[in-house]
């Protein structure tokens, strides 16, 4: 990981810059800081927001992947454990 340091007038910031290589397939691999930073989990969703001519990576809401997201009544832990052995 690369630390760079940017002063200001009465602060000092440190962001962190984490580095990946395209592949030649255009895929990339997110660096463990970053999957960290976001909570990121294997199967998660994530968007690219473009401004600019910068990119940023966010983690997006698993809700429209999964149908039964709304039946909130089907997810307490009396069903985890009653349909834990199916």
């Amino acid at each position: 990981m690369i630390v760079i340091q940017s002063y200001g007038m009465n602060f000092m910031s440190t962001k962190s810059l984490a580095l990946s290589r395209l592949g030649a397939r255009s895929q990339t691999v997110v660096p463990k800081e970053v999957r960290q930073a976001l909570g990121l989990a294997p199967g998660d969703r994530v968007g690219f927001l473009i401004e600019n001519g910068r990119v940023e990576l966010i983690k997006l809401s698993a809700r429209g992947d999964d149908p039964f997201a709304t039946f909130r009544e089907w997810g307490g832990d009396a069903d985890s454990q009653g349909y834990a052995g199916l």
